[in-house]
C-alpha cells in the first residue's frame, strides 16, 4: 500500500462497521430497559466496580479484619452486582449489553490490527552468526534449560553453551565479556530478564547482535519482542533463519534494563530474601507498611517538562506500555524503538483514591503517565531500594534513568508467534476506519498511541 493511499483495506472497513454497530447495540439495549432499569444497570455495575476497587485496596493495605472485609468486597461485589441483576430481572439485558460489547471490542480490535504494521518495528535481513555464545541458567523458569533440551539443541546448531553454576554467585557480565574477547560473533541468553539485561547491556557495549531464548518466568522481554514464551527451543531458529531488530537499552545507575525499573513499594518487597520463594505472601506481609507510607520516605520524579511529588511507588519502562498498568494483565509495550522511557507514578491513601482508580484508570488523580527520555529519582534518604528487571539492587539517590536509541541488535526467527502485538482501543481510529480512511497509526505505533497525563 502506498504512503499516499489513505484509503482503509475493505475487511478493515467492515470491521470498524461492525464494531460501531454493536456498540450502538449495546446502548439500545439498555435504552430499551425503559429508562429507570437501564440506569439501574449502570448505576449498579459502577457501584459494583468501586467497591471491587476500595475492597482490593484494604487487603493490600491492611492486616486483620480489615483485610478479611477487603477480601470479601473484591469477591463479593462483583457476585452481588450479578445477583442484582438476577433479582430483579435484568440479567438477560445486562447479558446482552455485555456480549455486545464484548463484540465491539473484538471487531474494533481486529480491525486495528489489520492496518496496524506488526509489532510496530521492521525487521531486516542480515548476516547470521558463525561463532555465537549462548549464557544458560538451567535453574531459570523451573528448569526450562533441561525440560526443552536448550543445550543440545543449540550446540547441534553450532553454538557454545555456557552453563551456569547456580550453586555460586557468578558474575554474567564478566563471562559475556570473555566471550567476546573469544571472538564470539552472538551472545544469547536462556534466563530471566535480569540475565537477558546484564548480556544485552555487554551486547550493546560492543556492536553484537543479541538472542533472546525465552526460558525465564514471565519472560516480557521476550512477548514483547514477538518471540515464542511456550517453546523457548523455537527462539534458537533464529540462528538459522533470523533477521535483525534494532530496539532501545534503558540505562540506571550505569547498567542496562530491557524491561522496567522499580521504586518504592515493589522495589522494597523485591529486598526481601523470602521474596523469590514465596512472592505473594511476601509482597501481602510488606504492602500494608509501604502503601501507608510506614516503610520509606515518599519518591519524588523530575523528569523532561515534569515533576511527580511524594510517590508511593514509581515504575520506569523501556519504551512505554500501552496502557498504564503495565505488568498487569499481560501489559505489552507495542513498540521497543521510540527511544523515550514510559513513568508511570502512584499515590494512594485510601479506599476512595482506590477505587476511582479502578474506576477511570489513567485518568484518576492518584495516577501519572508520562514518557521521557530521561528521569531522576531522589528521596530523603541517602540510598533507596531499586529493582531492575526484577532483580533488587539498592543504589544513592538520586537516581538516574536514561535510554540508549537503538542500541541492541537483536537476532528474532523470522517467523514468531507473537510479532503482532494486540492493538491498542482507540474509537477514534475505528470510526475513522468505518468511513473508509486510514487513521494516523495505521502503519506504525505512533507516540500519540501512549497514555499521557
Amino acid at each position: 500500500m502506498a504512503a499516499t493511499d489513505r484509503r482503509a483495506p475493505a475487511h478493515a472497513r467492515l470491521l470498524a462497521q461492525l464494531a460501531l454497530a454493536c456498540l450502538v447495540g449495546a446502548v439500545a439495549v439498555l435504552s430499551a430497559a425503559s429508562g429507570p432499569a437501564g440506569l439501574l444497570i449502570l448505576g449498579v455495575g459502577l457501584a459494583g466496580l468501586a467497591l471491587a476497587g476500595a475492597g482490593t485496596w484494604w487487603v493490600l493495605a491492611h492486616h486483620g479484619a480489615v483485610r478479611v472485609v477487603g477480601a470479601a468486597l473484591m469477591v463479593g461485589a462483583p457476585v452481588a452486582v450479578l445477583v442484582a441483576y438476577a433479582w430483579v430481572g435484568l440479567w438477560p439485558t445486562a447479558l446482552a449489553a455485555l456480549v455486545l460489547l464484548a463484540g465491539a471490542a473484538a471487531c474494533a480490535r481486529s480491525a486495528l490490527g489489520r492496518v496496524r504494521r506488526p509489532n510496530g518495528m521492521g525487521a531486516v535481513a542480515c548476516v547470521l552468526p558463525e561463532r555465537p555464545v549462548l549464557i544458560m541458567n538451567p535453574k531459570s523458569g523451573g528448569g526450562k534449560v533441561g525440560r526443552f533440551g536448550l543445550v543440545e539443541k543449540a550446540e547441534a546448531l553450532g553454538a557454545k553453551v555456557v552453563l551456569l553454576d547456580t550453586s555460586v554467585q557468578t558474575d554474567v557480565a564478566q563471562i559475556a565479556r570473555r566471550a567476546v574477547a573469544e571472538g564470539a560473533d552472538l551472545l544469547g541468553v536462556a534466563g530471566g530478564d535480569g540475565t537477558q539485561a546484564l548480556v544485552a547491556g555487554v551486547a550493546a557495549d560492543h556492536g553484537l547482535p543479541f538472542l533472546v531464548i525465552s526460558a525465564g518466568t514471565r519472560n516480557h522481554f521476550a512477548m514483547d519482542l514477538g518471540l515464542d514464551r511456550e517453546d523457548p527451543g523455537r527462539c534458537l531458529e533464529a540462528l538459522t533463519d533470523g533477521e535483525e531488530l534494532r530496539v532501545d537499552l534503558g540505562v540506571v545507575g550505569g547498567q542496562a534494563f530491557v524491561n522496567t525499573v522499580s521504586f518504592g513499594v515493589y522495589a522494597q518487597i523485591v529486598q526481601r530474601p523470602e521474596y523469590r520463594d514465596a512472592k505473594a505472601g511476601s509482597a501481602l506481609d510488606t504492602l500494608p507498611g509501604l502503601l501507608l507510607g510506614y516503610s520509606n520516605p515518599p519518591l519524588d520524579a523530575l523528569a523532561e517538562g515534569a515533576r511527580l511529588e511524594s510517590q508511593q511507588a514509581l515504575l520506569v519502562s523501556n519504551n512505554p506500555y500501552a496502557t498504564p498498568q503495565p505488568m498487569a494483565a499481560g501489559g505489552r509495550r507495542p513498540r521497543l524503538d521510540l527511544g523515550t522511557l514510559g513513568v508511570v507514578g502512584i499515590r494512594v491513601n485510601n479506599a476512595a483514591q482506590a477505587a476511582e482508580v479502578a474506576l477511570r484508570g489513567s485518568q484518576a488523580s492518584g495516577l501519572f503517565v508520562l514518557t521521557t527520555p530521561w528521569v531522576n529519582v531522589d528521596s530523603e534518604a541517602k540510598s533507596i531500594p531499586v529493582a531492575v528487571d526484577g532483580e533488587a539492587l539498592v543504589l544513592p539517590t538520586p537516581v538516574t534513568c536514561s535510554i540508549r536509541p537503538g542500541a541492541l541488535r537483536v537476532l528474532v526467527p523470522r517467523h514468531r508467534p507473537g510479532a503482532t502485538a494486540a492493538a491498542r482501543l482507540d474509537w477514534r481510529e475505528i470510526i475513522a476506519l468505518a468511513f473508509g480512511r486510514l487513521p494516523s497509526a495505521s502503519t506504525e505505533m505512533d507516540r500519540a498511541d501512549v497514555q499521557h497525563p
